[in-house]
């Protein structure tokens, strides 16, 4: 055996701090089971090519999706949480949001910016699933009105993006109260005929379904998203009744009338557009 082949020295000699690292994500597995390289997946709108899986994504890659050359100005971006009922349970909610906000680089559960999509200013309201579940806080509801706010006198279009676990038990009844607050200010931009969109993608539950995600002019979806109010578990032992297959799917949503259409990924900025430009009769863009 020649000499350049043979171990000279016994175990590994490298240094802790010279070891280098494997990226991280270089591969996404989807539950199907499906392998797809993280490259990839981003050119394909973050949907697993070969099962047509939906990624979970947060505002910076929808913003990406639907901004043009992904340029927007940021509205309240420095607004964050106070912990007014001091909340305890396994740990502070105070030190929670300071986790949650260095985990994520976000400040809450929602980012609320203005741009151009196909040429035309629109307002979009995007919730991070990463941030504390998406819950729905103050902080959630006081930027979505400042966000409807902003449509409204720019007479542009809204588009909501829900992805929520549903209303922040920390902040009580403090959450709940923003149902109210974000409907109201939906009948108001309503009443400024301001068209809202609504897009429900996964999961969209607990207090955010039963406000804003369902009060759009048109109410769409991305394909398999979870939809709904309470838990199935929930739902079958207060009803004390089996539920149907695919029960708060998207699809299932659509077919009994609680969804106007289901749009994949990669439609998703045109069919938006399209809806819009159809409703305020406009040129259809191109």
């Amino acid at each position: 055996m020649s000499s350049w082949f043979k171990r000279k020295e016994k175990g590994i000699q490298t240094a802790t701090e010279e070891k280098k690292d494997t990226p991280k994500g270089l591969w996404y597995k989807s539950p199907t089971g499906k392998i797809v390289e993280s490259e990839d997946l981003a050119k394909n709108f973050y949907v697993s090519p070969e099962d047509d899986y939906h990624v979970r994504i947060g505002s910076k890659e929808y913003f990406e999706i639907l901004f043009d050359d992904n340029k927007f100005r940021e509205l309240d971006e420095k607004l964050s949480s106070k912990d007014p009922l001091k909340f305890v349970d396994t740990k502070k909610y105070s030190e929670r949001l300071k986790a949650a906000q260095q985990k994520t680089g976000l400040k809450d559960a929602i980012r609320t910016a203005v741009g151009k999509s196909m040429g035309k200013e629109i307002v979009i309201a995007c919730m991070d699933f990463s941030f504390i579940g998406g819950s729905m806080g103050s902080v959630v509801g006081e930027k979505i009105a400042r966000a409807i706010d902003v449509a409204k006198k720019k007479k542009v279009p809204f588009l909501m993006i829900s992805k929520s676990g549903g209303a922040r038990m920390m902040e009580a009844a403090l959450s709940l109260m923003q149902l109210a607050k974000t409907s109201a200010k939906l009948a108001q931009l309503a009443e400024a005929k301001v068209p809202y969109i609504s897009l429900c993608t996964d999961p969209t539950t607990g207090g955010t379904t039963a406000s804003y995600a369902m009060l759009g002019d048109i109410n769409i979806s991305e394909p398999g998203a979870l939809i709904g109010f309470a838990g199935p578990r929930v739902v079958k032992d207060t009803t004390g009744k089996d539920l149907p297959d695919g029960f708060q799917t998207a699809e299932f949503l659509k077919e009994n009338g609680f969804l106007d259409f289901i749009s994949h990924r990669k439609d998703l900025k045109q069919k938006v557009n399209l809806y819009l430009d159809l409703i305020q009769n406009q040129p259809v863009r191109v």
